[in-house]
């Protein structure tokens, strides 16, 4: 797989459920931004332009909750740094990074990231 990224592809995220961690959720059903903290660089599942019912499928192997996603073009948006790093689980994972030296997403940049993502069941 390239490690070059399309503005268009998108990238996605399982969240534990509201009943399991509240934190993560908004009053509304939205995602807050404490769903996009890792310390290690934000763990995602790249598309790679399938449908979402495979991706869905393929991620519900191994997370629970629901999946959120958003556009590569929202990373760049923020200057957020993208690493392909596909592991024995997935050759679709992928981080995002706060920038080259840093791992962790500013809160602007998680702010950012989860108003503008889609939010699935």
């Amino acid at each position: 797989m390239d490690k070059a990224f399309s503005d268009d592809e998108l990238l996605y995220r399982a969240v534990y459920p509201p009943e399991h961690t509240s934190m993560f959720w908004k009053d509304n059903g939205h995602v807050s931004s404490a769903a996009f903290l890792d310390k290690k660089g934000l763990s995602v599942e790249r598309g790679n332009f399938r449908p979402n019912e495979t991706v869905f499928s393929d991620m519900k192997k191994f997370f629970t909750g629901r999946i959120v996603s958003f556009a590569v073009k929202l990373c760049r948006d923020v200057e957020a740094f993208i690493v392909y790093k596909p592991t024995r689980r997935s050759i679709f994972h992928t981080e995002v990074h706060g920038n080259k030296k840093q791992a962790v997403l500013s809160p602007s940049q998680r702010r950012y990231l989860a108003l503008n993502c889609e939010v699935y069941t």
